[in-house]
Protein backbone atom coordinates (compact mmCIF):
# COMPACT_ATOMS: atom_id res chain seq x y z
CA UNK A 1 0.00 0.00 0.00
CA UNK A 2 1.71 3.43 -1.21
CA UNK A 3 1.86 6.18 1.58
CA UNK A 4 -0.54 9.11 1.02
CA UNK A 5 1.33 12.00 -1.18
CA UNK A 6 0.94 15.96 0.59
CA UNK A 7 3.32 18.43 -0.36
CA UNK A 8 4.85 20.09 2.94
CA UNK A 9 8.10 22.16 3.23
CA UNK A 10 11.92 20.98 3.02
CA UNK A 11 12.09 22.31 6.48
CA UNK A 12 8.75 21.00 7.95
CA UNK A 13 10.08 17.48 6.61
CA UNK A 14 13.18 17.75 8.65
CA UNK A 15 10.77 18.18 12.01
CA UNK A 16 8.82 15.52 10.73
CA UNK A 17 12.04 13.05 10.39
CA UNK A 18 12.97 13.96 13.80
CA UNK A 19 10.15 13.49 15.61
CA UNK A 20 9.18 10.31 14.56
CA UNK A 21 12.57 8.94 14.98
CA UNK A 22 13.07 10.44 18.79
CA UNK A 23 9.63 8.99 19.44
CA UNK A 24 10.96 5.69 17.97
CA UNK A 25 14.16 5.75 19.62
CA UNK A 26 14.68 7.26 23.00
CA UNK A 27 18.49 7.19 23.54
CA UNK A 28 18.23 10.15 20.52
CA UNK A 29 18.95 13.67 22.25
CA UNK A 30 19.42 16.92 19.99
CA UNK A 31 22.11 19.15 21.14
CA UNK A 32 23.04 22.94 19.79
CA UNK A 33 22.18 26.65 19.78
CA UNK A 34 18.27 28.04 19.55
CA UNK A 35 17.49 24.46 18.95
CA UNK A 36 14.95 24.57 22.09
CA UNK A 37 12.23 26.74 22.54
CA UNK A 38 13.25 28.90 19.81
CA UNK A 39 12.80 25.88 17.57
CA UNK A 40 16.11 26.71 15.68
CA UNK A 41 17.31 29.55 13.11
CA UNK A 42 15.76 27.82 10.55
CA UNK A 43 13.10 26.65 12.18
CA UNK A 44 14.93 23.27 11.96
CA UNK A 45 13.94 22.06 15.25
CA UNK A 46 10.18 23.60 15.67
CA UNK A 47 7.69 22.52 17.96
CA UNK A 48 9.92 19.24 19.18
CA UNK A 49 11.42 20.83 22.62
CA UNK A 50 7.43 21.07 23.78
CA UNK A 51 7.26 17.74 22.61
CA UNK A 52 10.37 16.25 24.17
CA UNK A 53 11.47 18.30 26.88
CA UNK A 54 14.95 19.92 27.90
CA UNK A 55 16.34 16.78 28.87
CA UNK A 56 17.05 15.60 25.05
CA UNK A 57 16.94 19.15 23.14
CA UNK A 58 19.64 20.80 24.88
CA UNK A 59 20.23 24.37 24.25
CA UNK A 60 24.12 25.19 24.08
CA UNK A 61 25.71 28.48 24.13
CA UNK A 62 27.29 30.20 21.37
CA UNK A 63 30.63 27.27 21.31
CA UNK A 64 31.01 25.07 18.23
CA UNK A 65 33.35 23.22 19.81
CA UNK A 66 31.95 22.25 23.20
CA UNK A 67 28.51 21.47 21.44
CA UNK A 68 30.51 18.83 18.92
CA UNK A 69 32.50 17.69 21.55
CA UNK A 70 29.76 16.59 24.24
CA UNK A 71 27.71 15.28 21.45
CA UNK A 72 30.41 12.85 20.41
CA UNK A 73 30.73 11.86 24.36
CA UNK A 74 27.18 11.40 24.22
CA UNK A 75 27.22 8.89 21.28
CA UNK A 76 30.37 6.81 22.31
CA UNK A 77 28.34 6.11 25.52
CA UNK A 78 25.18 4.91 24.57
CA UNK A 79 23.28 7.95 23.02
CA UNK A 80 22.28 8.66 19.39
CA UNK A 81 23.30 12.65 18.72
CA UNK A 82 22.77 15.04 16.61
CA UNK A 83 24.36 18.32 17.04
CA UNK A 84 23.43 21.56 15.53
CA UNK A 85 26.09 23.73 14.19
CA UNK A 86 23.32 26.22 12.42
CA UNK A 87 25.78 27.75 9.84
CA UNK A 88 27.96 24.98 8.95
CA UNK A 89 30.68 28.03 8.41
CA UNK A 90 31.07 27.41 12.02
CA UNK A 91 31.88 24.33 11.87
CA UNK A 92 35.38 24.92 12.19
CA UNK A 93 35.45 25.96 15.43
CA UNK A 94 35.30 22.34 16.30
CA UNK A 95 37.15 20.40 13.50
CA UNK A 96 39.59 19.01 15.27
CA UNK A 97 36.27 16.79 17.15
CA UNK A 98 34.76 15.89 13.85
CA UNK A 99 38.46 15.12 11.85
CA UNK A 100 40.55 13.70 14.62
CA UNK A 101 37.69 12.26 16.92
CA UNK A 102 34.31 11.27 15.49
CA UNK A 103 35.96 10.05 11.99
CA UNK A 104 38.55 7.80 13.86
CA UNK A 105 37.66 6.38 17.12
CA UNK A 106 35.93 3.64 15.75
CA UNK A 107 38.93 2.80 13.76
CA UNK A 108 41.32 3.62 16.90
CA UNK A 109 39.53 1.45 19.05
CA UNK A 110 39.26 -1.40 16.71
CA UNK A 111 36.16 -1.77 16.19
CA UNK A 112 34.86 -1.48 20.32
CA UNK A 113 33.57 1.97 20.19
CA UNK A 114 30.58 3.16 17.89
CA UNK A 115 30.01 7.00 17.32
CA UNK A 116 26.31 7.35 16.22
CA UNK A 117 26.62 11.03 16.01
CA UNK A 118 24.50 13.50 13.19
CA UNK A 119 26.30 16.70 13.00
CA UNK A 120 23.90 18.85 10.98
CA UNK A 121 24.97 22.67 9.44
CA UNK A 122 23.59 24.80 6.74
CA UNK A 123 25.17 25.62 3.94
CA UNK A 124 25.47 27.72 0.82
CA UNK A 125 24.86 31.48 -0.01
CA UNK A 126 21.05 33.30 0.73
CA UNK A 127 20.20 37.05 1.25
CA UNK A 128 23.62 38.06 0.39
CA UNK A 129 24.98 36.95 4.26
CA UNK A 130 28.56 37.84 3.27
CA UNK A 131 31.85 36.01 3.61
CA UNK A 132 31.82 34.23 6.54
CA UNK A 133 28.00 32.89 6.30
CA UNK A 134 27.83 31.55 3.08
CA UNK A 135 30.32 28.68 2.76
CA UNK A 136 29.79 25.37 0.72
CA UNK A 137 32.42 23.05 1.93
CA UNK A 138 30.80 19.81 2.17
CA UNK A 139 33.70 18.18 0.08
CA UNK A 140 35.91 18.72 2.80
CA UNK A 141 33.96 16.25 4.74
CA UNK A 142 33.64 13.68 1.82
CA UNK A 143 37.42 13.97 1.82
CA UNK A 144 38.05 12.13 5.56
CA UNK A 145 37.82 8.56 6.09
CA UNK A 146 35.16 7.60 8.42
CA UNK A 147 32.21 10.13 7.97
CA UNK A 148 29.21 10.11 5.64
CA UNK A 149 28.15 13.13 3.78
CA UNK A 150 24.38 13.34 2.99
CA UNK A 151 23.46 16.93 0.90
CA UNK A 152 19.43 16.55 0.49
CA UNK A 153 17.58 18.54 -2.31
CA UNK A 154 14.20 18.05 -1.77
CA UNK A 155 12.09 17.56 1.14
CA UNK A 156 11.68 14.21 0.40
CA UNK A 157 14.99 13.54 0.71
CA UNK A 158 15.67 15.67 3.28
CA UNK A 159 13.51 13.22 5.52
CA UNK A 160 14.27 10.18 4.31
CA UNK A 161 18.18 10.87 4.58
CA UNK A 162 17.44 12.22 8.17
CA UNK A 163 15.89 9.48 9.01
CA UNK A 164 18.50 7.00 7.65
CA UNK A 165 21.46 9.35 9.52
CA UNK A 166 19.69 8.62 12.84
CA UNK A 167 20.16 4.92 12.56
CA UNK A 168 23.95 4.89 11.44
CA UNK A 169 26.61 3.70 13.87
CA UNK A 170 28.81 6.12 12.62
CA UNK A 171 29.48 9.72 12.31
CA UNK A 172 27.32 11.25 9.29
CA UNK A 173 27.59 15.00 8.35
CA UNK A 174 23.85 16.13 7.30
CA UNK A 175 24.47 19.47 5.55
CA UNK A 176 21.44 21.34 4.00
CA UNK A 177 21.52 24.31 1.87
CA UNK A 178 19.63 27.40 3.57
CA UNK A 179 17.73 28.63 0.35
CA UNK A 180 16.03 24.61 0.32
CA UNK A 181 14.32 25.05 3.82
CA UNK A 182 10.93 27.17 2.71
CA UNK A 183 11.01 25.01 -1.14
CA UNK A 184 8.08 22.80 -0.96
CA UNK A 185 8.01 19.29 -2.55
CA UNK A 186 5.93 15.73 -2.02
CA UNK A 187 6.59 13.55 0.77
CA UNK A 188 4.82 10.60 1.93
CA UNK A 189 2.91 10.21 5.46
CA UNK A 190 4.17 7.28 7.35
CA UNK A 191 7.77 5.56 7.66
CA UNK A 192 10.04 5.58 4.76
CA UNK A 193 13.80 5.90 4.23
CA UNK A 194 16.11 7.26 1.31
CA UNK A 195 19.33 4.64 1.60
CA UNK A 196 22.86 6.30 1.29
CA UNK A 197 25.01 5.81 -1.80
CA UNK A 198 21.84 5.66 -4.31
CA UNK A 199 21.75 8.28 -6.50
CA UNK A 200 18.43 10.20 -8.37
CA UNK A 201 17.97 11.07 -11.81
CA UNK A 202 16.10 13.82 -11.26
CA UNK A 203 15.32 14.65 -14.91
CA UNK A 204 16.12 11.84 -18.40
CA UNK A 205 18.32 13.26 -21.12
CA UNK A 206 20.21 11.97 -23.77
CA UNK A 207 22.53 14.60 -25.03
CA UNK A 208 23.91 15.48 -22.11
CA UNK A 209 24.46 14.58 -18.31
CA UNK A 210 24.70 17.44 -15.64
CA UNK A 211 25.76 16.25 -11.89
CA UNK A 212 24.77 18.75 -9.25
CA UNK A 213 23.89 18.90 -5.14
CA UNK A 214 21.70 20.27 -3.00
CA UNK A 215 20.21 23.49 -4.28
CA UNK A 216 22.03 23.12 -7.61
CA UNK A 217 19.70 19.92 -8.63
CA UNK A 218 16.94 22.94 -8.79
CA UNK A 219 19.41 25.32 -10.52
CA UNK A 220 20.08 22.21 -12.86
CA UNK A 221 16.54 21.34 -13.30
CA UNK A 222 15.12 25.03 -14.55
CA UNK A 223 18.48 24.81 -16.52
CA UNK A 224 17.35 21.33 -18.42
CA UNK A 225 14.19 23.14 -18.96
CA UNK A 226 15.63 26.17 -21.01
CA UNK A 227 17.96 23.47 -22.95
CA UNK A 228 15.11 21.58 -23.74
CA UNK A 229 13.36 24.40 -25.50
CA UNK A 230 16.41 24.31 -27.75
CA UNK A 231 16.14 20.77 -28.26
CA UNK A 232 19.07 19.72 -25.93
CA UNK A 233 17.81 16.93 -23.40
CA UNK A 234 20.12 17.18 -20.26
CA UNK A 235 19.78 14.53 -17.88
CA UNK A 236 19.98 15.29 -14.26
CA UNK A 237 21.61 13.29 -11.55
CA UNK A 238 21.53 14.47 -8.05
CA UNK A 239 24.22 11.87 -6.14
CA UNK A 240 22.17 13.23 -2.34
CA UNK A 241 24.89 11.48 -0.29
CA UNK A 242 28.83 12.31 -2.09
CA UNK A 243 30.02 9.70 1.11
CA UNK A 244 29.13 7.40 -0.37
CA UNK A 245 28.84 8.35 -3.96
CA UNK A 246 26.53 6.44 -6.76
CA UNK A 247 29.45 5.75 -8.84
CA UNK A 248 27.45 3.50 -11.16
CA UNK A 249 24.41 5.94 -11.49
CA UNK A 250 26.94 8.58 -12.71
CA UNK A 251 28.82 6.13 -15.27
CA UNK A 252 24.93 5.31 -16.71
CA UNK A 253 24.75 8.28 -17.26
CA UNK A 254 27.77 9.70 -19.07
CA UNK A 255 27.73 6.70 -21.02
CA UNK A 256 24.61 7.07 -22.56
CA UNK A 257 24.56 11.22 -23.10
CA UNK A 258 28.56 11.23 -23.79
CA UNK A 259 28.74 14.21 -22.16
CA UNK A 260 29.46 15.33 -18.70
CA UNK A 261 29.28 18.92 -16.39
CA UNK A 262 28.94 19.04 -12.56
CA UNK A 263 27.74 22.09 -11.56
CA UNK A 264 28.44 23.38 -7.88
CA UNK A 265 28.16 26.26 -5.53
CA UNK A 266 31.73 26.19 -4.15
CA UNK A 267 34.56 26.95 -6.48
CA UNK A 268 35.88 24.47 -8.72
CA UNK A 269 39.47 24.00 -6.92
CA UNK A 270 39.56 20.56 -5.53
CA UNK A 271 36.28 20.45 -4.67
CA UNK A 272 33.49 17.86 -5.16
CA UNK A 273 33.23 18.64 -9.23
CA UNK A 274 37.01 17.71 -9.84
CA UNK A 275 36.19 14.44 -8.02
CA UNK A 276 32.91 13.57 -10.46
CA UNK A 277 35.30 13.93 -13.53
CA UNK A 278 38.25 12.78 -12.40
CA UNK A 279 35.89 9.29 -11.47
CA UNK A 280 33.91 9.67 -15.45
CA UNK A 281 37.77 10.46 -16.95
CA UNK A 282 39.50 7.74 -15.29
CA UNK A 283 35.81 4.82 -15.71
CA UNK A 284 34.15 6.48 -18.54
CA UNK A 285 36.74 7.83 -20.74
CA UNK A 286 36.13 6.12 -23.96
CA UNK A 287 32.25 7.27 -23.41
CA UNK A 288 33.27 11.10 -23.63
CA UNK A 289 32.60 12.87 -26.72
CA UNK A 290 33.41 15.88 -25.49
CA UNK A 291 35.88 17.87 -22.74
CA UNK A 292 33.90 17.82 -19.28
CA UNK A 293 32.95 21.05 -17.56
CA UNK A 294 32.62 22.49 -13.85
CA UNK A 295 30.05 25.12 -13.53
CA UNK A 296 30.88 26.30 -10.38
CA UNK A 297 31.39 29.82 -8.22
CA UNK A 298 34.16 31.60 -8.54
CA UNK A 299 37.22 31.33 -6.16
CA UNK A 300 37.20 34.37 -4.24
CA UNK A 301 35.15 34.97 -0.85
CA UNK A 302 31.63 35.41 -1.10
CA UNK A 303 30.81 39.21 -1.44
CA UNK A 304 28.38 40.76 0.45
CA UNK A 305 27.33 43.39 -2.62
CA UNK A 306 24.14 41.45 -4.93
CA UNK A 307 25.50 42.06 -7.69
CA UNK A 308 28.77 40.83 -7.06
CA UNK A 309 27.46 37.59 -5.40
CA UNK A 310 25.24 37.33 -8.20
CA UNK A 311 28.32 37.23 -10.86
CA UNK A 312 30.12 34.78 -9.02
CA UNK A 313 27.68 32.32 -8.37
CA UNK A 314 26.43 29.64 -10.89
CA UNK A 315 23.34 30.70 -12.71
CA UNK A 316 20.63 28.86 -14.79
CA UNK A 317 22.30 31.37 -17.59
CA UNK A 318 26.09 29.83 -17.40
CA UNK A 319 24.45 26.27 -17.60
CA UNK A 320 22.70 27.24 -20.20
CA UNK A 321 25.59 28.39 -21.91
CA UNK A 322 28.22 25.99 -20.57
CA UNK A 323 26.14 23.31 -22.28
CA UNK A 324 25.34 24.46 -25.43
CA UNK A 325 28.70 25.59 -25.72
CA UNK A 326 30.10 22.05 -25.02
CA UNK A 327 27.10 20.80 -27.47
CA UNK A 328 28.54 22.80 -30.38
CA UNK A 329 31.72 21.86 -29.80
Amino acid sequence: MTNKQREITYGEAGVEALREEMGRDPSIVYIGQGIGPRGGNFRQTRGLWKEFGDGRLRDTGICELGETGLAIGAAMNGCRAIVDEVFLDFILEAMTQVIQQAATIHYLSNGKIKVPVVIRGAMGSVRNAGAQHAHSFYAWFAHTPGLKVAVPSTPYDCKGLLKTALRQDTPVMFIEHKGLYNSKGEVPEGEFLVPFGKASVRREGSDVTIVAVGRMVQLASEAASALQDEGIAAEVIDPRTVAPLDRDTILRSVAKTGRLAVVDEAPAACGFSGEVIALVSTHGFDSLDAPPRRICSLHVPNPFSPALENEMMPSVTKVVSEVREMLRG
